[in-house]
């Protein structure tokens, strides 16, 4: 077997290496603003926000030369260039990153800004003049009291609140600020507010709290006022019972809330309507609700005009002061969660006319909504499945593993919905969310349903693809899409492992997957609200649990290096995706904690803390292997982080900390003869081969016993959780990207593509489809493909030493069996785009390099080829020659390998 080794290409900026591709010559102007890496948004509490931007400059080597940045109050100036707030002075600089370092902000105030470049022509350019709105800033600006019913925290039924306020003046704007102890929906005068779902999100409640902002200046009007609140439990008040122990959390309570209505006058006065004692209360129609089962929901104590100013309470009831429920309540900075996609039923049953099915043709986490006419006190049942039994019905067995009810009040994954008898009534749950593909209808009366009664709803963290793949290969492109699916699955404002079974934030799934998550999708927000959650879970001592938040389940089972690296994997891969090393900075002391406990109690620099290579096809590989050497790659991060924050004598500490661990594992775990670590499974050869324990001088014998090793298993995977993650990216980054490819593509057990075509449209938590445990058909943790995509064919990688894909890494691969390949991806620069077809006997292979960027390209050249551009030879090296690096500049290269 024959192996092709990367050819270093080498391009230099000389004038006779141009574009094959002749692009106007359009200005350049600065676009995409954003602060904290979100459009425009209300309230940030952050008090140096971020401000980013990128250049729409198609030209040849387009470049910035400098910047200037404006932070205003008043939009007039800021558009003429005067910043009253901050006004940089003109900054000899590429970067399109800056942390805003004016005047104290102040609460609750707009700022605008622009920023204007110097192109490589030194011609200046201005953005369009954008926004960002202060929140509270600090707990002290808070005017609202923390309240809630009567009730206790085993009080099924949710709350409504109410109150009617008077606004005597003209309305200029008015912005809402609500923080809450579990889920709600905020209205006013009738109309919900906003489109999200499910906020806040999940945190660790008795520590930190989230809060929202909204402009309700359109919902408000002169005169009488209304505004509703409805509160439902999340994970606050865990009513459901399960192996967690989610009823047990220690926050535990009736769900409460504190509001701040701000309003500004024409006039310019302000006035807060709050929560307080002024408010009333009901129970609502919502008469359970759990965000791990389902929503029961009875039309018959609906109260029509409830959140109206001329609804009657006068059988409502008052409210309860409550304490705060953490010290730190903090603005939700991140993208949401939406019904982000509605898909109808593809297929419709009817077993008689009470029982009824529904496909969705898919897996999705989300809800589903039901129109439906019946007679009052109908009960309908919806049940949400992911498979079938052989009769059709739905299978909602295996989740006994770990739902444990009291009784049978809270079916699993089954909403429950009386109707009113009031005509065509419409359900759809508000705080709830399963994982499901089939809806099973059943209803206590005969009813009529037809295929457009039901549709689903996507829901997860609206974040932006930013990342694309297509190849000439359907399988491979249904893995891919199938990856993406299960990812957006698993993003509700912290990643998770399955939306059906748990929801819970197992951090190995989630260090596994945050590369496929960072190329396809624009996810720092949700990471570094996760990270904060980390903080609030790490023990003083260093201990994370391993699911998080949590609430205390999961410090003494299930963690370790190989689950909870995340502390130190998910900051460094979104240093090297974004370029921003505040979160290396955010977490650096908890990432030190954490590695001095490891070194503490592992003082040999092997531990054999671990959960080891989690649901393998049938080779078992050392847990001291593989913890050891997430220990070491915590280490190596921490010593690199170390020193890019001036750390100096960390980075030595942590730098030698790594070389005790890495010699420690080679010296018990690498037979010097054989090459061969452990028994020379292809979890015990990949983790070290990727995680870069392997002694250079023998690296090249190493994969090649590794390549050899998935021969003789016929190019198929025996690896589990921890090889998935390093197999592809060991074989092709050594060399051997053939074999990888193989591995890949495979359609038969076991395989991503033996999912694919035996149905999946979301990726599985068993190889073995047929398992009776471990059968979640949406999961995440063998996610790792997603990203090996864009790395081992398109070679898309970001250059550590200019990280945010200011250098872009290019090493293409022309696998055997595809005919066509491309791959983008959105990085803080711009498009990155590498792609390729055959032609022929040889290759077409193109290259797009965003503005402001450059980019390192190498090429896999066989015996005999050369590479063109522009029909001219493009020295190549000798594969003995050791040389520079050279850099092409922005712009698009196309090239004949022939």
């Amino acid at each position: 077997m024959k192996f092709t080794k990367p050819v270093l290409l080498l391009l230099s900026l000389l004038p006779v290496i141009s574009s094959t591709n002749t692009f106007a010559q359009s200005a350049c102007k600065p676009a995409a603003l954003k602060c904290e890496y979100l459009v425009t948004p209300l309230g940030i509490d952050a008090p140096h926000p971020r401000l980013t931007w990128l250049l729409a400059d198609l030209r040849q080597g387009a470049l910035q030369k400098a910047y200037q940045v404006y932070v205003g109050t008043d939009s007039a100036e800021v558009s003429r260039g005067k910043g009253d707030a901050w006004e940089t002075d003109k900054v000899s600089s590429a970067a399109g990153l800056v942390a805003y370092n004016g005047k104290t902000l102040n609460a609750f105030t707009k700022y605008y800004w622009r920023v204007d470049v110097w192109d490589k022509e030194d011609v200046r350019s201005s953005s369009a003049v954008t926004s960002f709105e202060t929140g509270m800033g600090t707990m002290r600006n808070w005017q609202g009291t923390w309240i809630t019913d009567e009730h206790d925290m085993k009080t099924k039924p949710a709350p409504y609140f109410r109150k009617v306020f008077e606004a005597g003046k003209k309305i200029k704007s008015a912005r809402a600020y609500i923080a809450v102890a579990g889920l709600y929906e905020l209205s006013i005068n009738g109309q919900k507010i906003g489109n999200h779902r499910l906020d806040p999100m999940y945190t660790r409640f008795d520590r930190r709290n989230l809060y929202v902002t909204y402009d309700v200046t359109a919902q408000l009007q002169s005169g009488k006022n209304a505004i509703g609140v409805l509160l439902g439990n999340g994970w606050y008040n865990h009513q459901s019972t399960a192996v967690w122990d989610f009823d047990k959390a220690p926050w535990r309570n009736r769900p409460t809330f504190c509001l701040d209505l701000r309003i500004t006058y024409e006039d310019g006065s302000v006035e807060t309507v709050q929560s307080d004692r002024s408010w009333k209360s009901s129970l609502s129609p919502v008469i359970f609700n759990s965000i791990y089962t389902a929503e029961h929901y009875d039309a018959r104590l609906e109260q029509d005009g409830w959140n109206t100013v001329n609804f009657d309470d006068a059988k409502w009831k008052g409210v309860i002061i409550r304490s705060s429920p953490s010290n730190n309540i903090v603005s939700q900075s991140m993208q949401p969660v939406r019904n982000v996609l509605e898909i109808p039923a593809t297929t419709f049953v009817k077993f008689n006319d009470t029982a009824y099915h529904y496909n969705l043709g898919r897996n999705i986490s989300g809800v589903s909504k039901i129109t439906v006419k019946g007679e009052a006190g109908t009960v309908i049942r919806l049940r949400h499945a992911e498979r079938l039994y052989d009769n059709g019905r739905v299978d909602l067995s295996n989740i006994d593993q770990h739902y444990r009810p009291v009784g049978t009040e809270d079916p699993y994954q089954t909403d429950i919905f009386i109707l009113s008898g009031k005509g065509e009534e419409t359900f759809m749950p508000k705080f709830n969310y399963k994982g499901f593909q089939y809806v099973e209808v059943k209803a206590s009366k005969p009813i009529k349903l037809a295929k457009q009664n039901l549709v689903g709803y996507f829901m997860h963290s609206d974040v932006e693809p930013i990342g694309n793949i297509s190849t000439s290969n359907p399988v491979v492109n249904k893995i891919w899409s199938a990856t993406n699916a299960s990812y957006l699955s698993n993003l509700f404002g912290y990643p998770t492992d399955c939306p059906q079974r748990e929801k819970n934030g197992w951090t190995g799934d989630a260090q596994i997957a945050i590369e496929t998550g960072l190329y396809s999708f624009d996810g720092i927000t949700i990471y570094e609200k996760w990270l904060a959650d980390h903080r609030d879970e790490q023990q003083p001592n260093g201990v994370l649990p391993s699911i998080i938040p949590t609430n205390g389940w999961g410090y003494e089972w299930g963690n370790g290096p190989d689950w909870t690296s995340t502390i130190a994997v998910i900051p460094w891969n979104i240093y090297l995706f974004y370029g921003d090393s505040k979160i290396l900075s955010d977490n650096y002391d908890n990432i030190k904690r954490y590695v001095d406990h490891i070194d503490e109690q592992y003082p040999t620099g092997l531990t054999t803390w671990g959960l080891g290579d989690w649901v393998p096809v049938k080779s078992k590989s050392p847990v001291e292997l593989t913890s050891s050497a997430y220990y070491f790659a915590d280490a190596t991060i921490l010593s690199k982080t170390a020193a890019i924050l001036g750390k100096t004598a960390d980075a030595e500490k942590y730098e030698k900390l790594a070389q005790k661990i890495k010699n420690a594992v080679n010296a018990k775990y690498l037979n010097p003869t054989t090459n061969l670590y452990g028994a020379g499974t292809q979890t015990e050869l990949s983790v070290p081969l990727y995680w870069g324990l392997v002694p250079a001088d023998v690296k090249s014998q190493v994969a090649a016993n590794l390549a050899k090793r998935v021969e003789f298993d016929k190019f198929h995977l025996d690896v589990g959780l921890l090889g998935t993650k390093a197999i592809l990216n060991a074989l092709g980054q050594n060399g051997y990207t053939d074999v990888a490819y193989k591995v890949a593509s495979q359609e038969d057990f076991p395989s991503w593509g033996w999912w694919i075509v035996n149905g999946a449209t979301t990726l599985y938590e068993n190889w073995n489809i047929k398992s009776k445990y471990d059968i979640s058909l949406n999961h995440i943790m063998f996610g790792e493909i997603g990203a090996w995509l864009y790395k081992g064919i398109g070679g898309i990688f970001p250059d550590e030493t200019q990280p945010g894909f200011k250098n872009v890494l290019l090493k293409p691969h022309f696998v055997p069996n595809l005919q066509n390949y491309e791959s983008s991806h959105t990085g803080p620069y711009g498009k990155i785009t590498s792609s390729w077809r055959r032609k022929g006997k040889g290759v077409s292979y193109t290259a797009v390099v965003p503005a402001n960027s450059t980019a390192t390209i190498y090429f896999p050249v066989t015996a005999g080829q050369q590479v063109y551009l522009s029909n001219k030879v493009v020295s190549t090296t000798d594969f003995a020659v050791d040389t520079k690096l050279y850099k092409v500049e922005a712009g698009t290269y196309t090239f004949e390998i022939k």
